[in-house]
């Protein structure tokens, strides 16, 4: 694609061996209208598509872990959740998408859509990338997926409650550009439900919460201790009841016994224990 704006001056090929990377000496016209030369280093790793795999009836989405040397080098442990994805490789978006996919995670897709095209780095990488949707169904995985160990791929698949994904966007366990787009986009397709949430903490803190959650359509419990001298009431029963009910636990601020003993049976049980208000699902839409 031409643009008359810009005038490639020359192109000098750094390196070829897993990739193209080449320094390009180009002039571009300002708005003002002056011609300004420039020099840029571009990687050229071709074109790739990338799948948002969600099931509607379970409320679940299809992720994979994998080691990211790029990601290792700038301050991470290079084990990425990221949503299937791979290089065209000469096949159109949607064949390489279903073969990726099958390839990574097990799961032959019967039906996907295509939602849009985005460069995910332009300053430096040539990179265009195909999102795509799918719907899965469990009797879709053919295989166990993992990828292609003679590409060096070692790939965890996981399912994870949509909830938790989002939830993971939040507090910094997926921080992979592609995947936090498409599990954006999900949130048209499987808006949050409601959540029951029992609130532990100090008084004040607890009301106010209890407020915000409301206002965000979930359901806060606020829990009515038994007195202490109350011989009739089980209390270690009640807990486990109390929680057996709800879908998670948030832990405001404040000192609290009572509070901290919640917190460990909920993480026991493998409730979803939240002690920030803003990584719930579906706070992030209401301004208070």
């Amino acid at each position: 694609m031409s643009n008359r704006n810009v005038r490639i001056v020359g192109q000098h090929l750094l390196s070829d061996n897993w990739y193209v990377l080449k320094k390009i000496d180009f002039e571009l016209q300002r708005r003002d209208g002056t011609w300004q030369p420039q020099t840029r280093e571009v990687y050229d790793r071709g074109n790739g598509a990338t799948i948002g795999l969600y099931n509607l009836a379970k409320r679940t989405v299809i992720l994979t872990r994998q080691f990211r040397i790029p990601a290792f080098v700038n301050e991470h442990d290079g084990y990425l959740i990221e949503a299937a994805a791979g290089l065209l490789d000469n096949a159109s978006p949607e064949e390489r998408i279903r073969a990726e996919a099958e390839e990574e995670t097990g799961y032959r897709v019967k039906s996907v859509r295509k939602i849009y095209d985005a460069f995910m780095s332009p300053g430096s990488v040539t990179e265009r990338l195909h999102f795509f949707v799918g719907e899965y169904q469990p009797e879709d995985r053919v295989n166990d997926g993992g990828g292609l160990a003679e590409e060096g791929e070692d790939i965890e698949v996981l399912e994870l409650p949509f909830t938790e994904a989002l939830a993971m966007i939040e507090d910094g366990r997926i921080m992979d550009g592609k995947t936090i787009i498409l599990l954006q986009y999900l949130k048209a397709l499987m808006p949050v439900a409601p959540l029951m949430i029992l609130i532990a903490g100090a008084d004040d803190e607890v009301q106010t919460s209890a407020a915000r959650l409301l206002q965000a359509g979930h359901l806060p419990v606020m829990e009515n201790w038994p007195a202490q001298d109350d011989s009739t009431v089980d209390t270690e029963r009640y807990r486990q009841l109390l929680l057996s009910r709800c879908d998670a636990l948030l832990r405001v601020a404040g000192p609290s016994s009572k509070a901290d003993r919640l917190v460990a049976l909920a993480e026991e049980k493998g409730l979803v224990v939240y002690h920030n208000l803003d990584v719930i699902p579906g706070m992030q839409a209401v301004h208070f």
